[in-house]
């Protein structure tokens, strides 16, 4: 009974080093990944896939962009080459008379390139507040203004003959639609911090 006993721890004391052997071996199939801030006020090169017009999309249109370079932050490429990145439109402006059309297009989502996802907030980036067109129609009519020059000759002022100037009148054109083409270049924003957590590190 005493030579069992002894059998029985020896074999478990064996079976219990055997497992920790092939624990401490074990190769888990783990990425190195750091995560990363991106602040808000970070600009994304990217090119637009699709034409997008003012006239027949209407607000809520799903549009996709592709980034056009690597986006380094450190010695980190934060967001590769041909990350994917998708939004849509938020607001529409039709065009009236003196304005063009305008559109506000919002970037909810990046997708990289193993199909990882991470949401964003973003705009399609322009120097009006991120409003895409919007700028003053061409006058409708010009007007003729005669301008009076003077000279000093001696004692005396003399007078020439007036110079017509044209002016622009009081009316403007009718607006027309603002249209983003397929592969015309740009620059998303963030409009606020980005929590980046799937970055392979060199």
């Amino acid at each position: 009974m005493k030579k069992f006993f002894i059998f029985l721890i020896l074999i478990f004391g064996l079976s219990t080093f055997t497992e920790s052997a092939e624990l401490d071996n074990v190769q888990l199939p783990m990425r190195n990944y750091d995560g990363i801030e991106l602040p808000a006020g970070t600009f994304i090169p990217i090119i637009n896939t699709q034409d997008i017009s003012t006239q027949y999309c209407p607000e809520g249109y799903k549009v996709k962009f592709i980034s056009t370079s690597d986006l380094y932050m450190y010695d980190t490429n934060v967001i590769p080459k041909g990350t994917v990145f998708y939004g849509y439109i938020e607001k529409i402006h039709e065009p009236v008379v003196g304005t063009h059309a305008s559109m506000k297009i919002k970037i909810t989502k990046l997708v990289l390139q193993d199909t990882f996802e991470i949401p964003i907030k973003g705009y399609i980036y322009t120097s009006n507040n991120n409003l895409i067109g919007g700028g003053l129609t061409a006058p409708e009519e010009y007007t003729t203004v005669p301008h009076y020059q003077q000279r000093f000759q001696g004692n005396f002022w003399s007078h020439r003959g007036p110079t017509l100037q044209i002016r622009p009148g009081g009316k403007r054109k009718m607006g027309e639609h603002t249209r983003v083409n397929a592969g015309e270049e740009g620059i998303i924003v963030l409009t606020a911090p980005a929590w980046i957590t799937h970055t392979l590190t060199n």
